[in-house]
């Protein structure tokens, strides 16, 4: 992809990569129960790579 890009393109990015964060440490206790050893990323809803799945260009 270019260097340069349009600021619409660089606003999807962004938000579509802060959608794939892991959650919160203090979610585990709270959606899991206490002393439950799960993941970050099994609280996050949207599981998308760079290199697996890509977003709308445009």
């Amino acid at each position: 992809m270019s260097s340069r890009k349009p600021s619409g393109r660089k606003k999807r990015l962004i938000s579509a990569g802060r959608q794939t964060k892991w959650a919160p440490f203090w979610i585990i206790p709270k959606k899991f129960g206490v002393g439950k050893r799960v993941h970050p990323s099994a609280a996050t809803s949207k599981k998308r790579s760079w290199r697996r799945t890509k977003i709308q260009r445009g």
